[in-house]
């Protein structure tokens, strides 16, 4: 019906009027669009009186109706006792409504046969009859028929205008008189060409990251006054953009059945100053999920230069739209929502985009490489930064998407590809026993600074101000003991992943211990009563040298075990073995030293509340000397079966 020959032959004199009617007739769809969704929302609101709403102002000026008082209908709208909905002005947008139907099935009539144009019009005669707003009252049901588009149940208005729509867009795609830099346009002025260039510009410039996925056809023509740019994202009938553009404003009207990719969008545009009005959901059993949504975005340019820039940006935008979801949902399977969505906003704004990875096979392609990079400490079903930093893993994904889009478009074999990633992601991972030990020397670190912390209190316990340093450095042991606790975490999420793993989980995990009891010292200390002078905190020294040298050792034992993993170095665990028994050794000293601490509070503390709280310091620093230890005898009996194994 749409082919051109059909078109050709249907020039006459009344054909010589056909593009013009094709634009009256796209206009009249925005307008019938405008008109179900003000239906809709009118009800809405009327069902729902304490719920915000929107006026469908900015709708109403974007579909080109000149009629302000509209703009009251939702918030007038109520519902009436018996049943009815009072809904303004309602007789007269019926009215107008299906003199917007009637206007897209004129440019059908005009093509030679009019054979569908008859059928459109046999259904709007069945349907008008029972479109009926009575002194603007509507039944539900009635407004229900008008506006409802799931194909599955009745015909309805709304089936019909969107019907009208896809048959429109194909004639107006045949009657294309002229092509501006691939769209195919007409009834363009001179100044028009220009608009339709710069867009065109930005449309080439980021097409070639789609490789051969259909979509991103471009129409425009001057219609109403103005300019307007239709583009064919994809095949869904909910995912259109047309962009308007009169002067120096450009309204774009962005609908999508995903939600999430319409916010997406609207996130690209982040450095231009673009309004974006409320966000608008339809009720639609015909597409995904039976719900679209719809937005109008609007940005005024300074000038001409500005305008032409905009419209470049716009069009170069559209291409990171195809296929967005689907790259969405194999990226959650790696990153989770929020690390994924993050990704396809960066792979946008460096012109990178996902159909690269895609079509190297998507997540496949990592889990291909992590088989071979992570040599069995990966199991499905676990987030990419379960096995790598999140930071790492985010650096990692980002090198895929540049490698795969890059890739393909300089023609090289996706296999070649596979091997580039698998060999970047060998850099990124590391086994989880490594990872761990870097783990566990952070939390060592943590521990020393916690004893050094509560040593240094004590050397400067008889200076006036005391108090103030006690309660600083206790704060400090909270915090450092906040990041241990954190590091606890990650390495019990490690050893759910990894068997070899499980030791040094365990071991991390005994070693909060250690951080704990030093904490609970920092944290009494901060209790003594003012009048303390700090003579008694002396006898307390000893203890806190010998726990701090005892931390210190740790972090040597810890940092040996990093340098000599594969057990293979006799001096490196010679130097590990010794640095056990040195903690052994302090251990027995600091259980001297305590029994030495208590006799001399016992027998030099006046107030009772003075010996208790540093009574109680000393068994925190004693025990902490006591978990050390066993966590120290752990280490050496781990390092010892690993001889045993090699």
């Amino acid at each position: 019906m749409t082919e051109k020959l059909k078109i050709v032959g249907a020039l006459g004199e009344d054909a010589l009027l056909l593009p013009a009617l094709v634009n009256d007739a796209l206009t009249a769809n925005d307008r019938a669009k405008y008109y179900f969704s003000l239906l809709q929302t009118a009800r809405v609101r009327a069902d729902n009186l304490e719920r915000p709403f929107s006026t469908l102002r900015e709708e109403r000026i974007a579909s080109s109706v000149d009629q302000p008082q509209l703009d009251q209908v939702v918030a007038a709208a109520r519902r009436s006792p018996e049943g009815p909905y009072l809904i303004p002005h309602s007789e007269q947008i019926v009215h107008q409504l299906l003199a917007a139907v009637r206007e897209m099935i004129a440019p059908l009539a005009a093509v030679a046969d009019g054979e569908q144009a008859g059928g459109f019009g046999e259904r709007l005669a069945l349907l008008s009859a029972a479109a009926i707003a009575d002194d603007d009252m509507m039944e539900a049901e009635c407004i229900d028929g008008m506006t409802r588009a799931d194909r599955h149940r009745c015909d309805s208005l709304h089936l019909l205008v969107i019907d009208l729509h896809k048959e429109l867009n194909v004639l107006q795609a045949a009657l294309a008189t002229e092509s501006v830099d691939g769209a195919m346009t007409y009834g363009l002025a001179d100044d028009d060409r220009q608009l339709v260039a710069a867009f065109m510009q930005g449309v080439r410039r980021t097409a070639p990251l789609k490789f051969d996925h259909p979509g991103l056809g471009t129409t425009a023509a001057r219609s109403g006054g103005v300019v307007v740019i239709q583009n064919d994202i994809g095949t869904t009938d909910a995912h259109v953009v047309v962009i308007r553009v009169n002067n120096l404003t450009v309204t774009t009207l962005y609908s999508d059945v995903h939600l999430q990719r319409l916010n997406f969008f609207a996130s690209l545009f982040s450095r231009w100053r673009v309004r974006w009005d409320d966000i608008l959901s339809r009720r639609d059993g015909a597409m995904d999920d039976g719900l679209y949504h719809l937005s109008v975005a609007r940005h005024e340019a300074g000038d001409r230069d500005g305008l032409l820039d905009f419209l470049s940006f716009l069009g170069s935008r559209l291409v990171f739209l195809i296929d967005w979801n689907k790259a969405r949902k194999r990226l959650r399977s790696l990153l989770g929502k929020a690390d994924a969505a993050d990704l396809l906003k960066w792979a946008a704004d460096e012109d990178v985009g996902h159909m690269g990875f895609l079509k190297c096979g998507g997540d496949e392609l990592i889990y291909r490489g992590l088989a071979l990079a992570a040599r069995g400490d990966y199991r499905p079903g676990l987030f990419l930064h379960d096995v790598l930093p999140r930071n790492l893993a985010r650096q990692f994904m980002q090198f895929v998407f540049r490698a795969a889009s890059l890739g393909l478009r300089e023609g090289k074999q996706i296999l070649l590809i596979e091997d580039e990633v698998v060999v970047e992601l060998s850099r990124f991972f590391r086994g989880a026993e490594e990872r761990l030990l870097d783990m566990a020397a952070e939390h060592a670190a943590l521990t020393w600074e916690v004893a050094a912390g509560l040593r240094d209190c004590l050397l400067r316990a008889r200076l006036s101000d005391w108090k103030r340093r006690f309660r600083h450095n206790a704060e400090r042991a909270k915090a450092w003991e906040s990041q241990a606790d954190e590091l606890v975490q990650a390495a019990r999420l490690a050893m759910r992943r990894s068997e070899p793993a499980a030791f040094l989980a365990q071991l991390i995990e005994a070693a909060d211990e250690v951080v704990d009891c030093l904490e609970d010292a920092a944290f009494r200390l901060t209790t003594l009563p003012a009048e303390s002078n700090g003579d008694l905190c002396r006898q307390l020294e000893t203890l806190a040298r010998l726990v701090l040298a005892a931390a210190q050792e740790y972090v040597k034992v810890v940092a040996t075990a990093r340098s000599g993993r594969d057990a293979s170095s006799r001096e490196d665990m010679q130097d590990l073995l010794a640095g056990v028994h040195r903690i052994i050794a302090l251990e027995h000293q600091c259980d001297d030293a305590e029994r030495a601490a208590e006799a001399a509070l016992l027998a030099r503390a006046g107030d009772f509340r003075e010996l208790y709280v540093l009574a109680e310091t000393g068994k925190n620093l004693e025990q902490a000397a006591d978990e050390l230890m066993c966590v120290a005898l752990k280490f050496r009996d781990h390092a010892l079966s690993e001889v045993s194994a090699h």
